[in-house]
């Protein structure tokens, strides 16, 4: 089993930089969209965003910019929080068809159930476009292949994402040994946490690094589910070497779980968020990889409102860099 003292100073900050960062980043969203429907008014359209729930700060934050295109672009922004739940999710995509917006776009909360979506939306004859995470099964379809019927898909490639913090994992990995690693997964149905952990596999084993996944358990995106989960596997395995965590939420509490157990556990996270970005900065996070859900927000109303494609097509992307200590000023979080 490998132990390192933990200084003071760094479980001071740990605590204080998960705590504070945490509540402060939870009330701003909900203070900012609550879970009712919200609307910018404007003479240039109406259209409709199905967030997962605006209680996560980064569909929040791709509530935030897709309001401020819309607001831009003189156009109604309807806001509508599916609150986790994808019955709600259906119905509320049913009221926009319904109220004959001009445009919908989904954070889809269950990609293979989407696809009913995106078929009711075309007989409707409403353009409709996903946001964050593919439409059909992620098993079979690559994200460059955006599923028929949608106007686009603005996305990070979560493949490519799992692949960059595999990278990042296998320089922190210790030399001469197999190392034991574990990863902390999003929620059940979610796309990503798929993709994430093949994108990871692959660096690894692309780097030829010698490892072995001894637990897999997840975390429903949240720092207390990250936390909860990073306990059992530490309370069963005290010499992990490296958490692969899906999200950054989920990162800050196995952080907290680790500090506790006095482990010696490197942390990797994905998503960019402020709160990572500031443990990083602390040294209570090793890296991350670097995402603009704003940017999400933003893509997706234009390919909506303008109907433009860019040189890729529908597929509506931009960069996401992996970052460290070294580099984090690369990352400015956006959630």
């Amino acid at each position: 089993m490998r132990l390192r003292p933990v200084p003071l100073l760094l479980t001071a900050a740990v605590a204080l930089v998960a705590i504070a960062s945490l509540v402060a980043l939870r009330q701003s969203a909900r203070a900012a969209y609550g879970t009712a429907d919200v609307a910018v008014s404007g003479a240039g359209g109406r259209y409709g965003l199905s967030t997962v729930g605006l209680s996560y700060p980064f569909a929040a934050a791709i509530a935030k910019g897709f309001r401020a295109a819309a607001a831009k672009a003189d156009a109604t922004a309807i806001i509508l929080d599916a609150q986790g739940d994808v019955q709600k999710q259906a119905n509320d995509i049913d009221d926009m068809l319904a109220q004959r917006v001009d445009g919908i776009a989904v954070m889809p909360l269950d990609s293979v159930v989407a696809q009913g979506w995106v078929k009711r939306a075309g007989k409707a004859g409403v353009p409709i476009a996903a946001v964050a995470a593919l439409v059909g099964d992620p098993k079979s379809r690559s994200v460059e292949n955006v599923y028929p019927g949608l106007v686009a898909l603005a996305s990070q490639d979560e493949v490519e994402a799992g692949r960059k913090a595999g990278e990042l994992a296998a320089r922190l990995l210790p030399d001469g040994e197999i190392a034991n690693i574990a990863i902390i997964e999003g929620a059940a149905g979610f796309p990503e946490v798929e993709q994430r952990a093949r994108g990871f596999r692959a660096a690894l084993d692309g780097a030829g690094a010698r490892y072995r996944i001894i637990a897999s358990q997840p975390g429903n995106w949240t720092s207390e589910g990250g936390e909860a989960a990073c306990q059992n596997i530490l309370a069963a395995h005290p010499d992990i070497d490296l958490f692969f965590n899906e999200a950054d939420d989920m990162v800050i509490g196995c952080a907290r779980a680790v500090r506790a157990a006095g482990a010696n556990a490197r942390l990797v996270g994905v998503g960019g968020s402020k709160l990572a970005v500031a443990s990083i900065k602390a040294g209570a996070v090793d890296g991350t990889v670097c995402f603009k859900p704003e940017a999400l927000g933003a893509l997706v109303f234009r390919a909506l409102h303008d109907g433009e494609e860019t040189a890729d097509g529908r597929f509506l992307t931009y960069p996401i860099p992996a970052v460290t200590q070294a580099n984090v000023g690369e990352c400015v979080g956006q959630w």
